[in-house]
């Protein structure tokens, strides 16, 4: 069995993979929802309490930290929550695989590689680290064994991320698209499909543990071609793009908390911010999805709707 905490595009995704493999998976959300599928089992929890997350993870092959607490509440949320994934892991010995992203990296001046120190300072960013360096000490310890996938902002259709919800969502029915940093800029996307993928490979690939890994994720490319691109592929002109200038990010942020959390990850849009993935690729002979599949897909579901 498989316990997946969190339902969202990730959590979902890898519960439906899992499932597709035949393998028993549970899905823990505070409201107990989740993909209904063969297979998977839906619990209505709090993840942040020790003692049940720990009773649903018994005899797990693998705990899955596919959580994600609101963006504006990371500080007060996820320090709780990582404590209970540890507490379950180390109580069950269930694998603990842990859905990361290129926060802990902080500011960069090239491509981040698997070698990349986290070097991330805001405490925001910084919260993510302390996460890894906290599962990492206790598998070194012999407490746990834990593993940690980490991918850029996400892409394809259902998944929450800049390209989808500022881009294509828009462009792909004729609209602008108001984006913030510059649309010019390089960009790793990562497919949500691949992430799920790294996830299980992770969780039964004893090479993977005691390390984190970067899904692997096709060549960068800026916001404003992945846009133009998206709507060639499914036969409308190349889209209008329009840059948000940060002053004006600034101001709406005192109206919004998630564009004022977004305030903080603006330099990963002001520049280029790629990751090359070639490392996770060689290891487990994984492929990224092509970009032009991922956007065909995310642009025509935006079409339909």
């Amino acid at each position: 069995m498989h316990v997946i905490v969190g339902a969202g595009p990730v959590g979902t995704a890898t519960a439906l993979l899992l499932a597709e493999r035949g393998e028993q998976v549970r899905i823990v959300t505070r409201r107990g929802t989740g993909p209904q599928a063969p297979g998977v089992e839906l619990v209505a929890a709090d993840a942040a309490d020790p003692a049940r997350l720990a009773e649903l993870a018994g005899g797990a092959t693998a705990l899955y930290n596919c959580a994600n607490p609101a963006y504006h509440r990371w500080l007060i949320g996820w320090p709780p929550l990582a404590a209970s994934l540890l507490h379950a892991a180390q109580t069950s010995g269930a694998v603990l695989v842990t859905m990361g992203n290129l926060y802990g990296y902080g500011p960069v001046t090239g491509p981040i590689t698997h070698d990349t120190p986290l070097a991330a300072t805001h405490p925001k960013l910084a919260l993510r680290v302390r996460m890894w360096e906290d599962a990492l000490a206790a598998h070194r310890a012999g407490r746990l064994r834990a593993t940690e996938a980490r991918a850029s902002d996400f892409a394809g259709p259902g998944s929450y991320g800049v390209l989808n919800e500022t881009a294509l969502s828009r462009t792909a029915k004729g609209g602008t698209a108001y984006v913030m940093g510059d649309p010019d800029a390089p960009h790793s996307w990562t497919a949500i499909a691949d992430v799920a993928r790294t996830l299980v490979t992770l969780a039964t690939d004893e090479r993977a543990w005691g390390q984190a890994w970067l899904v692997p994720t096709p060549p960068p490319i800026s916001i404003r071609e992945a846009a133009r691109r998206a709507n060639e592929l499914i036969g409308l002109p190349a889209p209008k793009v329009t840059r948000v200038p940060y002053p004006a990010l600034w101001t709406a942020g005192l109206f919004s908390k998630m564009l004022k959390e977004m305030r903080t990850t603006h330099y990963q849009f002001a520049a280029p911010f790629v990751m090359d993935s070639s490392h996770t690729e060689q290891v487990f002979g994984l492929k990224p999805t092509p970009l032009d599949v991922t956007l065909a897909e995310t642009a025509a579901s935006y079409r339909a709707a």
